[in-house]
């Protein structure tokens, strides 16, 4: 073996040693059920007007999203959220859209315009959400819930499918 290849096979090994650990702490740290518990015990309307109580969706994976038809970085999220939903809902993930828009009636034609596969709730006028998963920082804002009530990520901006898959195969 020549000395370039002994080094290059040192900085691999070096490398994939160095990595071995943050792999396995990304898998613990994916949700520690010491962690805060998500607050549940909502009740608000969907699109369509209907009372929607997110405690009944306690037992699930449940990402709450929040976002705004105004949103562009929204925008650009929302096919990852309706195709991840689409692959893990027979698992026992939901996604919930929680709409932080004032003006209402823009919700219901941006949903199916974008074509959300998920439950779209209204948020506006509910400060206990705000309350209970905030502050936003800025939007989209993701709160991923493990299925024993465990807040398990909180994630400010867009996230990509990957990034939310790699978490939620972990939790299913």
């Amino acid at each position: 073996m020549t000395s370039s290849a002994r080094t290059a096979l040192f900085v691999l090994t070096a490398l994939l040693t160095s990595l071995a650990p943050n792999v396995h702490a990304a898998a613990n740290d994916v949700c520690d059920s010491a962690r805060k518990k998500a607050n549940l015990n909502f009740t608000v309307k969907d699109i369509d007007g209907k009372d929607v109580r997110l405690s009944q969706y306690k037992g699930k994976v449940v990402l709450l999203n929040f976002w705004a038809t105004w949103c562009k970085p929204c925008r650009v999220e929302i096919p990852a959220l309706t195709a991840l939903y689409r692959d893990y809902k027979d698992q026992g993930f939901v996604v919930l859209g929680v709409s932080v828009d004032s003006e209402v009636s823009a919700v219901k034609p941006f949903a199916r315009g974008m074509k959300m596969n998920y439950p779209v709730l209204i948020g506006a006028g509910h400060e206990d959400l705000g309350n209970a998963f905030g502050p936003f920082l800025g939007f989209p804002t993701s709160v991923l819930v493990k299925r024993d009530g465990a807040i398990c990520l909180e994630h400010v901006g867009t996230v990509s499918r990957s990034q939310l898959e790699e978490r939620i195969g972990k939790l299913l």
